[in-house]
């Protein structure tokens, strides 16, 4: 039998004798046809042929130039997808009159001429085959504004699909950065706030250390008053926060002590000191130090200094934390790195839940189960963040903003599995097969646009080689994506636009 690269139109077969041609007649028997003129069906005659090919052998190959159109005559078929290595079944039929190959000849060079998938024989098949040229000449001549239709369509679409594509990218980016904007403003006025307390604290130090230099302390008293302001520097960055009980009975305790010494507003310098693990005991070596006439001053200065103290301790942890978020969004972006490397899906998925926060709501919780002992992998990291994002979205609208996201790791052979799950509703049979189609969404209208999924397949499949499993039931929906763990030779750049 002839292969499919040697499939070009010849009016004999490839042995020499004369090809095997259908009758007009015949060919009105096929639905495809049945509605031409005598004149058309007779041009497809002479110009079309008959090829038989056995069971269990390619047709033509997925990627191979499209150089014929087949319509089926007897027999049965499959259509099959290469997908990760692998060919996957797509339709298999042994309906008379059923067409593939070189489906989109009448646009021309506008788009690459290969086979969309392989067409495959299940039992032994005849198959009226014309070249894609004459496909071409018969679409163009005979339905001039069907073709317009088509192409109008063809090309609309894509269009159409990239520009939904790039809105649904900025929806996305926006409501990311409000999310950021809002985990930055926390932490920045946490800041702003201990900044200005911090001023009031050392503007009170100076006071006192004033009061006391007034009241003539001598210098042996005054540097053990230094030497205990250090102490109590040290002995604030070791406390141990208290409970709210507990931390009302000290304070108790304190004041009350405070109220026997004599010092004034004893309720109002208890909490400081108690928060830098100050007691009873400490601060009478501070009475035996200073002297009863300057333990007030004494008191004073050292809650001022413990409570500027607890303030840096706040703006050190607001600005790591700025710093932190300014790191996960680096990191989320991917700005400052290559577009394809190894990388650390861990990472990554920190990183995306980190600008996802805001929108996690509290009663969602998030439960990490990852296997570090993964090794890095070839991806393209900023669009694979795009990946989690949108399936983390969905899980957390599933659930209704109630429930557990579950995010897990592991190896398989030659492939790295990240699995999203959630404990929503689940997705329902009639949906599933769908999901993965551009512009279908069973978000309230205005709420989605249907493209998180199509876009989250061609990244994973189309970019990255991979494969997207769903498995799905009432209260346990699973997204697994399986990536390569070594480089494709063949990146493509382009897959995922």
């Amino acid at each position: 039998m002839t292969s499919s690269t040697s499939s070009e139109h010849s009016p004999d077969e490839p042995g020499g004798g004369p090809a095997e041609r259908l009758s007009p007649a015949e060919l009105r028997t096929l639905f495809l046809f049945e509605a031409l003129d005598d004149r058309q069906l007779a041009w497809l005659s002479e110009r079309g042929r008959v090829e038989r090919r056995d069971g269990g052998t390619a047709v033509y190959t997925e990627g191979e130039p499209a150089t014929c159109f087949f319509v089926l005559l007897s027999g049965a078929i499959t259509l099959n997808r290469r997908l990760h290595g692998d060919d996957i079944e797509v339709t298999r039929t042994d309906q008379r009159g059923v067409y593939s190959g070189a489906m989109q000849a009448y646009l021309g060079d506008r788009v690459d001429q290969v086979y969309g998938n392989t067409l495959r024989a299940v039992s032994d098949v005849e198959l009226f085959v014309l070249s894609a040229d004459d496909f071409t000449t018969a679409i163009r001549t005979w339905f001039p504004m069907a073709l317009h239709l088509l192409e109008g369509l063809f090309f609309g679409s894509r269009a159409a699909n990239m520009i939904v594509g790039e809105r649904e990218r900025l929806v996305a980016l926006g409501s990311l950065s409000a999310g950021l904007t809002h985990e930055l403003n926390n932490p920045a006025a946490a800041a702003v706030r201990a900044t200005e307390a911090l001023r009031e604290r050392v503007a009170g130090m100076r006071h006192k250390l004033a009061m006391i230099a007034d009241g003539r302390l001598d210098g042996t008293r005054l540097r053990g008053l230094v030497e205990l302001q250090d102490a109590a520097v040290k002995q604030a960055a070791a406390a141990t926060p208290l409970s709210a009980l507990a931390a009302a009975d000290a304070e108790d305790a304190l004041g009350d002590w405070l109220d026997e010494q004599g010092v004034s507003s004893a309720w109002d310098l208890a909490p400081a000191l108690v928060a830098g693990g100050i007691g009873v005991p400490w601060l009478a070596t501070v009475a035996d130090a200073v002297g009863a006439e300057h333990l007030e001053s004494a008191v004073r200065w050292l809650a001022y200094t413990i409570d500027a103290e607890l303030l840096m301790g706040e703006i050190d942890d607001a600005v790591t934390r700025v710093s932190d978020l300014v790191g996960a969004a680096k990191q989320y972006s991917q700005l400052d790195r290559a577009p394809q490397q190894p990388v650390d899906v861990h990472t990554l998925l920190d990183a995306t839940l980190t600008m996802l926060r805001a929108k996690i709501p509290s009663e969602v919780r998030v439960v990490k189960e990852y296997d570090r002992d993964l090794p890095p992998v070839p991806a393209f990291g900023a669009e694979l963040n795009q990946v989690w994002t949108n399936l983390i979205d969905n899980a957390v609208y599933a659930m209704g903003g109630r429930g557990t996201l579950t995010l897990r790791t592991w190896g398989e052979v030659d492939r790295l599995i990240v699995e999203i799950g959630d404990t929503g509703s689940g997705i329902p049979d009639e949906v599933r097969p769908r999901i993965f189609e551009p512009f279908f969404s069973t978000k309230a209208v205005g709420e989605g646009t249907g493209l998180g999924l199509d876009i989250s397949y061609r990244i994973v499949v189309n970019k990255h080689h991979g494969d997207i499993r769903v498995d799905s039931r009432p209260g346990d929906t699973r997204f697994q994506i399986c990536l390569p763990m070594t480089a494709d030779p063949d990146w493509d750049t382009s897959a995922s636009r």
